[in-house]
């Protein structure tokens, strides 16, 4: 099949859609799909997920069970079968990209989807790549696992990168209406993308090649790592000098030009911030680059959640106590406000801190009722509700992810002590701590 009739199809609706990885960004991506028409296969190697997936239950907070039910409706199907990729035109593949405990590359998950679908390729498809990665990582892992199958790609298989850039629960840009960069091996790889993502996003931003799309979400990543490295280590000397960063960056914050506001926080979390940066260092050495910038912002962003011990050791010392033996409730443990994702959160590493310490630390989170099982983590706690007895049981509270749903006046009247790593007080309290 020529990319012609394939780009037909697409545009006729009539192509099946395979999206590999039901996550934060394969689940948007299918129902999305779902609602312009597609058929979509959603496969993933978690059996939890596809039974819930096909009995229409959401297990992602910000995405409506309702929507699921819409797209069943609609022919969408969830499945463990990795041979059922032969029904689709089109296959995205949506999994994870982390770090090994070297703190390098884990592209396993790409590696294993691939060789998972390899073997159920034929002509006519486009595959799609959405993990974020290191440049050259779809020319160099994709590429010769499908042409070792006999099909060539800009012919046979339509070969593209197009990187996620999903931001969840931001009411302000969803799925549909965030820019999508793709790239293609070949001239007829990138109109097979294109003409795919046009279906669903409103604009799409076609480069030259997969590397350059490749590098395009790194240097998005990692241009904020490296502003947030700037922010931390501006507000250590701001804190140094009695100066309040975060009126500092609200008055900065009124120059319409030549200034972008970026806050200070208690570390780096999420599923690319912490960990993309890795990526391009890595991938840099090889090419004799020794990325020193972007490695600066790492060491100071990988350095906040030991910062905020201190204050808390400070704050603790003034009042004459100690860390060991102190009960501290941890405020928000997602890594970000008003979601449940928890992936790479600087709360949960402050948790263990100060467990290793010697502290008594219990967590409240609107957002997340038990603490679930992690790879990393291992905590059996449940969240705690917040009420004026509560609040007062502890020591001191730490307020590590600012969720809108927290009652910041609550807190601020009952508890004894306030260790505030966002900014959300504004005003001068003798309770309250930045940090």
């Amino acid at each position: 099949m020529s990319a012609r009739v394939l780009v037909q199809k697409i545009r006729d609706h009539t192509a099946v859609i395979a999206i590999i990885g039901m996550g934060y960004v394969g689940l948007p991506l299918m129902l999305r799909f779902s609602e312009m028409g597609f058929r979509v296969l959603g496969v993933d190697i978690d059996q939890a997920k596809v039974d819930q997936l096909n009995n229409g239950i959401s297990y992602i907070q910000h995405i409506d069970a309702a929507a699921i039910a819409s797209a069943k409706t609609k022919g969408f199907a969830a499945t463990t079968d990795f041979a059922r990729c032969a029904e689709a035109d089109a296959l995205i593949i949506c999994v994870p990209t982390p770090l090994n405990q070297h703190r390098e590359p884990d592209l396993s998950y790409i590696i294993e989807t691939t060789d998972a679908i390899v073997p159920y390729l034929r002509r006519g498809q486009v595959v799609s790549l959405e993990s974020t990665t290191y440049p050259g990582t779809t020319d160099e892992e994709l590429k010769p696992r499908i042409e070792a199958r006999g099909l060539k790609i800009g012919s046979d298989i339509f070969l593209v990168f197009s990187p996620e850039r999903e931001d969840p629960a931001n009411p302000d840009y969803i799925t549909q209406t965030i820019p999508k960069v793709c790239g293609g091996f070949t001239p007829e790889c990138l109109a097979a993308g294109v003409a795919l993502y046009e279906q669903v996003i409103d604009t799409v931003v076609p480069v030259s090649s997969t590397r350059a799309a490749e590098m395009t979400k790194l240097l998005e990543n990692i241009h904020r790592a490296v502003n947030i490295g700037l922010v931390n280590e501006m507000k250590i000397i701001a804190d140094k000098m009695g100066i309040d960063i975060h009126e500092v960056i609200r008055a900065a914050a009124t120059k319409p030009f030549g200034f972008v506001p970026y806050y200070p926080g208690p570390g780096l979390g999420g599923h690319c911030i912490p960990i993309d940066p890795f990526y391009l260092t890595w991938k840099a050495r090889e090419y004799g680059v020794h990325t020193r910038f972007i490695e600066l912002a790492g060491e100071i962003n990988s350095a906040m959640p030991q910062w905020v011990v201190s204050k808390i050791t400070d704050a603790l010392n003034d009042r004459r106590m100690s860390l060991k033996g102190s009960r501290a409730l941890v405020l928000g443990i997602a890594y970000k406000k008003n979601v449940d994702d928890m992936r790479e959160s600087p709360a949960v590493e402050l948790m263990e801190i100060l467990t290793a310490k010697g502290m008594t630390v219990h967590y409240s989170d609107p957002h997340v009722p038990v603490f679930p099982k992690m790879r990393k983590h291992r905590f059996a706690l449940e969240s705690v509700k917040l009420t004026a007895e509560t609040i007062a049981q502890y020591d001191f509270v730490l307020l590590a992810t600012n969720h809108d749903a927290f009652d910041y006046d609550l807190i601020k009247q009952n508890a004894r002590l306030i260790v505030d790593t966002r900014g959300v007080y504004l005003e001068p309290a003798d309770n309250v701590v930045k940090a």
